[in-house]
């Protein structure tokens, strides 16, 4: 069964992650919180305290291989969406999933920062966070201000207030549209 990993680096936007992580397991998503610290507690960039599933080192150990059916999915915030971007092992991990075909989503900051360090992205469409679309779009992204835009292994957000939508998408993505239908009802949306 295909699972989704969101990783929390300090600073994180806390509606993207938890709001994204409760739609996902309505969805029936095997999702995990992952720090990528060795430490369990990240904070949020409004100071809320998370306790991550595992840690980075942990998710490395336990995770033999990962399946192009799985999800790597990065929040935005400040400055966890930055502390994304800088780490090298993060990116490299990220790179070699959408490169065997895996999923890859990222709101807000993170397609500007996160996303836009692949090695590519001609012709893709994406949306994000006002203003973070330029490295995206240098890379030969297509900016869409939409609340989620999925272009075929690529899902990507706007920001916080359209966090159900890029977790829907996601869902319809891993689990298909009528089990996202569903969810959607469950939310009275």
């Amino acid at each position: 069964m295909n699972c989704a990993y969101i990783f929390l680096a300090d600073g994180f936007e806390e509606t993207e992650a938890l709001a994204t992580l409760d739609v996902l397991r309505r969805g029936g998503v095997q999702a995990y919180l992952i720090s990528t610290s060795d430490q369990f507690h990240v904070t949020g960039s409004h100071d809320i305290q998370v306790i991550a599933d595992m840690t980075y080192g942990i998710f490395c150990s336990e995770t033999e291989e990962l399946d192009p059916s799985d999800a790597l999915i990065f929040p935005g915030g400040m400055p966890g969406t930055r502390n994304l971007a800088e780490d090298e092992d993060l990116i490299t991990l990220m790179r070699d999933h959408y490169a065997e075909g895996g999923i890859v989503a990222a709101i807000c900051a993170a397609p500007g920062l996160v996303v836009s360090q692949l090695p590519t992205l001609a012709g893709k469409r994406f949306t994000c966070y006002d203003g973070f679309e330029a490295a995206p779009i240098e890379k030969g992204g297509q900016y869409v201000k939409a609340p989620a835009v999925t272009d075929g292994n690529l899902i990507t957000g706007r920001g916080p207030a359209f966090a159900i939508d890029f977790g829907l998408a996601i869902v319809e993505k891993m689990r298909g549209e009528e089990k996202a239908a569903e969810v959607r009802a469950g939310l009275l949306l």
